[in-house]
């Protein structure tokens, strides 16, 4: 057996987004963390390292300004999330799932007035002290109990 190097691939890592170029950059990884590379001389234009843009009109769900491996986009996807729970509650809890409201002035209206609903069930379960019953359209004893 001849002397077979092991390749270990390693993603290029994310080095920002050009808003002037609408393209993300990314770096080779040994040029980034100082490690060496058997393909350095192959690839490498500089010591800075190999530089790759990808427009975002390339692909627009797997090209992001923020990196999905980041702090930031955990942060912004719990808030995608929490929209998430409310747009199901008005779908399902408030009946916007299965309505006959007709005209968007009407529905405005009624998704404004259940919005409200709930902002001030929240506020009153906070001023009542009873902060476990916040997120909860209907009161039982057994959240007093969880909590």
């Amino acid at each position: 057996m001849t002397d077979a190097r092991i390749m270990e691939t390693i993603p290029m890592v994310f080095y920002g987004f050009e808003k002037d170029r609408r393209s993300v950059k990314y770096r080779c990884p040994a040029a980034v963390y100082g490690y060496g590379c058997a393909e350095w001389g192959a690839c490498s234009c500089s010591a800075y390292g190999r530089i790759v843009r990808v427009p975002l009109a390339v692909d627009r769900r797997r090209f992001v300004p923020v990196p999905r491996s980041s702090y930031t986009w955990k942060r912004l996807y719990k808030g995608r999330t929490a929209v998430e729970r409310v747009n199901s509650r008005l779908d399902v809890s408030f009946g916007f799932e299965r309505h006959f409201i007709r005209g968007m002035a009407k529905m405005r209206v009624r998704v404004g007035m259940a919005l409200v609903v709930m902002l001030a069930m929240a506020l009153g379960s906070i001023e009542a002290g009873e902060q476990y019953r916040m997120r909860s359209l209907v009161w039982s004893t057994a959240l007093k109990r969880a909590a």
